[in-house]
């Protein structure tokens, strides 16, 4: 069976997206932090939020635990799953962009491929890869929601870092040593990278 749309035509909105960021008084871009559970990805996201909000920003955080709860509800965490996961946020991240929206994304994403194809979605630069550089054993002593602690029991299958790979960033836009640097000083890299890219003001 075959489930893909037919006869469909791109509606081009009358309101474009260079008219949103006129009004918004920034540009919108992606901002994708990827790392291991517990590197501080979702922390640092929703800091970073926090500042632009209050600079004035039109922001959104997609959060990879609540994003699971509805627009991925129906995917597991097999090989297979997680590619369609990155790939559902990655079109959902790219609506977000057209809506002159910062958008920051907060997944695990382990692999490669599948952080390049979400990539090559959008105009060169307008997708940004930040990546939590934090080390396993850190995110180990920290894990908040004992997931290690259960995957290494054997409980959770798939478990990145631990039963399934995780593929860092090769070439990444910023890299923040979380497993280092406080959440203000993270938090401050990353306003500092948007400011040198004329994103924000």
């Amino acid at each position: 069976m075959n489930n893909k749309s037919t006869n469909v035509v791109w509606h081009q909105a009358t309101i474009s997206r260079d008219k949103r960021e006129q009004l918004n008084g920034h540009k919108s871009v992606i901002l994708w932090f990827t790392g291991l559970s517990g590197a501080g990805k979702s922390t640092v996201a929703h800091a970073v939020e926090d500042r632009l909000y209050n600079m004035g920003c039109r922001t959104f955080v997609l959060d990879g635990d609540n994003v699971r709860h509805g627009l991925c509800s129906d995917l597991g965490f097999s090989e297979r799953d997680r590619k369609e996961n990155i790939r559902r946020i990655g079109e959902a991240a790219k609506l977000f962009l057209e809506a002159g929206v910062i958008t920051l994304t907060a997944f695990i994403s382990p692999f490669r491929q599948d952080r390049e194809i979400v990539r090559n979605l959008v105009p060169h630069g307008e997708f940004l890869e930040i990546y939590c550089d934090t080390a396993l054993e850190v995110c180990e002593s920290r894990d908040v929601k004992g997931l290690y602690k259960r995957a290494r029991a054997g409980e959770i299958a798939n478990f990145t870092g631990i039963s399934s790979p995780y593929e860092a960033p090769v070439d990444p836009e910023l890299c923040l040593e979380t497993g280092k640097d406080n959440i203000e000083q993270c938090v401050e890299q990353v306003i500092a990278m948007l400011r040198s890219r004329a994103l924000i003001k």
